[in-house]
């Protein structure tokens, strides 16, 4: 049994060697790769067909200026996916579960966006500080409240993703131990609780793409606004 449930969020080692180095080339074997081939296989053809649908539904909102992001949004969801996946394999640990790399995702691209708003539209951008028909006298608190609300964007863009999947790979580990526990006192038991932990870690892989996806679409919301 493990020290502390914990431990799983930190980087496992064997030897002095990190084995989070190895599991990261991992991820990368189920990327498109190109191919010499007229006809490409049905795994290429599947992620394909599912990069093209997701960039039209994260871009198709966005102006022409701001579909020029379409490529860095789409490898940043990519990369997300991929390293949320990581943590479910073994020997491994999840480092979107750490929130020092994900206010280093969410910070800059979320300051790029405001900046670009600055520049292209200052009016209209500081125009979202202050809706039209506002009161005389709500003014200044309004305008408080607004920009605090601005500022808490980039927080909760990494907050949100680091709860999830702290909060997801915490339950799996205590379900697992508590299998692991009743397995010659109630074994009947221990099938009920091993089925609840498959279904558990289906809905693991779901929440861990679903969480990229909102990451990159909030992004988008926030560039739709400075665009």
């Amino acid at each position: 049994m493990m020290a502390s449930f914990f431990d799983q969020f930190m980087a496992p080692m064997l030897l002095g060697v990190p084995l989070t180095l190895l599991a990261v080339l991992v991820p990368l074997l189920t990327l498109p790769a190109p191919t010499q081939k007229w006809v490409n296989n049905r795994l290429t053809t599947m992620q394909t067909w599912a990069l093209f649908n997701t960039t039209k539904q994260l871009m198709m909102p966005l102006s022409i200026p701001g579909q020029k992001w379409s490529l860095a949004l789409l490898s940043l969801m990519m990369m997300l996916i991929s390293m949320n996946l990581l943590g479910l394999l073994p020997y491994t640990f999840t480092p979107t579960t750490q929130l020092s790399m994900n206010m280093a995702l969410a910070v800059p691209l979320w300051l790029a966006t405001v900046l670009i708003g600055l520049r292209n539209q200052p009016t209209t951008s500081l125009g979202h500080l202050l809706p039209e028909g506002t009161p005389t006298m709500l003014i200044p608190p309004l305008v408080i409240i607004e920009t605090i609300s601005l500022l808490i964007r980039p927080l909760a863009l990494g907050v949100r993703i680091t709860a999830n999947l702290t909060a997801g790979h915490l339950l799996i580990q205590l379900i697992s131990t508590a299998a692991l526990s009743m397995l010659t006192a109630m074994p009947t038991l221990m099938l009920l609780t091993t089925v609840v932990l498959l279904l558990l870690t289906i809905l693991e892989i779901a929440v861990a793409m679903i969480q990229a996806y909102v990451f990159v679409l909030l992004l988008t919301l926030y560039l739709q606004e400075n665009t």
